[in-house]
């Protein structure tokens, strides 16, 4: 889940695994894969440095995970 803000800078929480595009049109607008649009005040750049972090957090939790079934199979 990734933090952004409404034009009204309202703050909201997206699931960043619905995202199929983001736009700029000057407004950045954010298509989720059910179609619905959101228009949100950070920059194209912005939302997609937030969506490689967010994945990083998985990717690095999973990876995590996994190293002591690892070393846990080696014995």
């Amino acid at each position: 889940m990734i933090k952004l803000r409404r034009i009204n800078n309202k703050e909201f929480v997206v699931n960043a695994d619905f995202i199929e595009f983001v736009e700029s049109t000057p407004d950045t607008v954010i298509t989720l894969t059910n179609g619905v649009k959101l228009v949100v005040k950070e920059s194209v750049d912005e939302v997609i440095e937030k969506v490689i972090e967010y994945k990083k957090r998985i990717f690095e939790g999973i990876i995590f995970n996994i190293q002591p079934l690892q070393k846990e199979h080696e014995r």
